[in-house]
């Protein structure tokens, strides 16, 4: 998908949706253990890290689903300081020139606050600013449905898309693109 006049997007606003797996819910206690990005223009460019967790604290639900090993990660995972450098450089070279970084995520709340806190602590600033665009939401004020039908269960059913959540940051982006790209083919059709 191109970033056309009929997107609903400005000109200079350039969509990368990001998913991230953590140790835990919030970032003040728990650990960004990975980042997965992706562009939502083709080509689609992609980005990933695991990061060195920066707490051994973790909720075992969050890291039997991501299957990512907080002892791995502390020998083999990037410091964060470098990780999100590396996050902030990349988005920097996909941006067309002009454009800003449009910060987009299935349940942007949830990725969105430990990305702009890493961000925050370690580099001192946030190259997506202080704004993100939940698919969630942009789907419920397109179909005109309750927020209980806006899971990604509900929504795959709709656009018969069953390939089910891997739980790794990289894929679920890519994944996550793929459907935003349904919705937006829906409302540039409407």
């Amino acid at each position: 998908m191109a970033m056309t006049s009929d997107t609903p997007f400005a000109e200079n606003e350039y969509p990368i949706v990001v998913d991230v797996e953590t140790a835990g819910p919030n970032p003040s206690s728990y650990a960004l253990l990975s980042i997965g990005a992706c562009t939502l223009a083709e080509p689609q460019q992609t980005f990933y890290i695991e990061l060195r967790p920066v707490s051994m604290a973790y909720k075992r639900s969050a890291v039997r689903i991501s299957g990512l090993s907080l002892e791995k990660l502390s020998e083999k995972g990037t410091p964060p300081r470098r990780a999100m450098q590396q996050f902030a450089e990349w988005v920097a070279e996909v941006l067309p020139a002009g454009a800003a970084p449009l910060f987009t995520a299935f349940n942007a709340p949830f990725d969105w606050m430990f990305v702009s806190d890493y961000f925050h602590r370690y580099l001192g600033r946030n190259p997506f600013g202080h704004k993100a665009l939940d698919i969630k939401a942009f789907y419920m004020g397109q179909r005109s449905v309750t927020w209980a039908e806006t899971s990604l269960q509900e929504i795959r059913k709709h656009y018969n898309y069953g390939k089910p959540l891997s739980h790794h940051a990289l894929q679920d982006a890519v994944d996550s693109a793929v459907l935003f790209r349904h919705i937006l083919t829906r409302s540039e059709n409407a």
